[in-house]
């Protein structure tokens, strides 16, 4: 299989995939038209970038057969459309939660004991223990955690080393969970804002999440409290965070913004950047050695996998819950043309095949296939067809749903 990697990537991923027996086409450096340009010539059945963005005009019909998201968050790629053009997405998920839990604290401490303006005027030369003699602390205040995936997860064990009290909201989170995890359960964001010295924001940005802390949420954040935001930028509604910034005196260390430049060096004009209270970072919660060895190995396994088995693991983009209303249980011998004969009896009826598995019994003798249906077929049908082929043992229809 020929792999493009469109995005720095580590050494050991590129090693990694060619121990495996792929063609490696290694072009960090391209984007937009150039990576268009760059998917005709070389043809690529695999694709990985880390922050690129992949547009449907990048997506040939036909030679793309997996996009790999070297990270976590898929925001970047066009999901859709690659689901229209029968292209699988895959991403990194977890590999980097220990990193951005990390920088969360890094920013959480840094807004608390302010160092980087202490850093700032040592070296202006200015020596002022009587300013920066003033911090709260952490131990004992409560850290309202939004969100509880892995990278959430790795904020509670650190919270707690720290001795706080650790509140979380997840829609997936209940009241007998909380417990098992010894935190506090939050039925509401409102109750979350205000509770919470700290807000800490750990989502995974998509219909549901977008713009979900507004300013309802920071209108009930206790004044002078600090707000973490290392997930996606567009999450938060920037205007609502700045809002309350300038007239609550929030505190927010932020990794995330709205409007990000796009490659690695590039002006930075969101005025946000500017604010006294913000301390902010250039996207890099997920930048460590560490961090990007693990999703460098868990790219390879993606593609290992998938070139030997056609398994693509994490896959984000296949659909959750069949739409399938029945389904076609056929017990066979396991002989040739036994599945076509049944699939020319189904197409006669016109009815669509939405998955299909062929599963074969101990010493290859016999087998069952598993064939969803999107509509219910005639009565006689299942008979006609099993009348069809001596190799077919027995047939069962199954509604589901």
């Amino acid at each position: 299989m020929r792999v493009l990697v469109a995005d720095k990537f580590e050494q050991s991923g590129l090693d990694g995939l060619k121990s495996i027996g792929c063609t490696v086409i290694y072009d960090p450096d391209v984007k937009d038209d150039s990576l268009t340009d760059s998917i005709s010539k070389n043809s690529p059945d695999i694709l990985v970038v880390r922050s690129t963005k992949v547009t449907e005009a990048m997506m040939p019909a036909g030679s793309l057969k997996l996009i790999v998201r070297a990270g976590a968050g898929f925001n970047t790629i066009d999901v859709a459309a690659a689901s229209r053009k029968g292209i699988y997405v895959s991403n990194c998920p977890g590999k980097n939660s220990i990193a951005v839990a990390e920088l969360a604290f890094g920013l959480i401490l840094s807004l608390d004991r302010r160092i980087p303006d202490n850093v700032a005027d040592l070296r202006n030369g200015k020596w002022n223990k009587k300013e920066y003699s003033k911090a709260k602390g952490l131990y004992g205040k409560t850290i309202g955690l939004v969100g509880l995936g892995n990278i959430g997860k790795e904020m509670v064990t650190r919270a707690k080393s720290f001795g706080m009290n650790v509140m979380v909201w997840s829609r997936s989170l209940t009241q007998e969970k909380a417990e098992e995890l010894d935190v506090i359960f939050a039925p509401t964001l409102g109750e979350l804002a205000k509770h919470s010295d700290i807000v800490s924001v750990h989502l995974a940005l998509s219909k549901d999440t977008r713009g979900l802390i507004g300013k309802s949420f920071f209108d009930g954040m206790k004044k002078g409290a600090s707000f973490i935001n290392t997930s996606r930028g567009e999450v938060v509604d920037q205007n609502a965070l700045l809002q309350a910034i300038t007239e609550k005196g929030l505190k927010a260390g932020l990794d995330v913004f709205a409007a990000e430049p796009e490659g690695g060096v590039a002006e930075f004009t969101d005025p946000i950047g500017k604010e006294i209270n913000v301390y902010g970072t250039h996207h890099i919660g997920a930048s460590t050695d560490q961090a990007q060895e693990a999703i460098a190995a868990e790219t390879v396994r993606i593609v290992k996998e998938f070139r030997e088995t056609g398994h693509v693991p994490n896959v984000v983009n296949l659909s959750v819950k069949s739409p399938a209303t029945y389904r076609l249980i056929v017990r066979h011998l396991n002989k040739p043309g036994v599945l076509a004969s049944v699939l020319d009896g189904i197409k006669a009826e016109n009815i669509n095949v939405l998955e299909m598995e062929n599963i074969v019994f101990a010493d290859a003798e016999a087998a069952v296939a598993r064939i969803n249906l999107q509509d219910e077929p005639h009565a006689g049908t299942v008979e006609k067809v099993k009348s069809m082929n001596p190799n077919i043992i027995a047939i069962d229809l199954v509604k589901l749903g």
